[in-house]
C-alpha cells in the first residue's frame, strides 16, 4: 500500500472528516521520481472545534506517528474546522513551503 493511501486510511479511521485530501507534493523536490516524502493534508474534522492549531497538529502527527518516523520528510497540515473551512479556506487554502532539503542545504546556518 502506498503511504499516501496509509495517510488517507489513518486520518480517515482516526476523524471521520468531513473533506480530507493527501497530496503528495514529492515531486516538488529534490527526490527521486516516485517518492512518498513530502506530502500536504488538508483536514476538516468535527474534533477540531474549539481546539487550538497546535492540538489539532498534535492530533495528526500522533496519528501518523510511525510514517513521521519511517517515510515522510516534510507534512504540510492545514486543519479546519468546518466553518473555517466554508467560511475562507475551501478557495484559499495555503501553499506548502519550499522544501530546503532538511540538513542537506549547505548554504543555510
Amino acid at each position: 500500500m502506498s503511504i499516501k493511501a496509509v495517510i488517507e486510511q489513518k486520518l480517515l479511521a482516526a476523524f471521520s472528516p468531513l473533506h480530507l485530501d493527501v497530496i503528495n507534493e514529492s515531486h516538488k523536490h529534490n527526490v527521486p521520481p516516485g517518492s512518498e516524502s513530502h506530502f500536504k493534508v488538508i483536514i476538516v474534522a468535527q474534533e477540531f472545534e474549539d481546539e487550538r492549531l497546535i492540538k489539532r497538529h498534535r492530533a495528526v502527527n500522533a496519528v501518523l506517528a510511525t510514517e513521521l518516523a519511517e517515510h515522510i520528510h516534510a507534512l504540510a497540515l492545514h486543519t479546519y474546522t468546518e466553518k473555517e473551512w466554508h467560511d475562507y479556506y475551501e478557495a484559499n487554502t495555503p501553499l506548502s513551503p519550499n522544501c530546503l532539503g532538511g540538513g542537506k542545504n549547505k548554504a543555510r546556518k
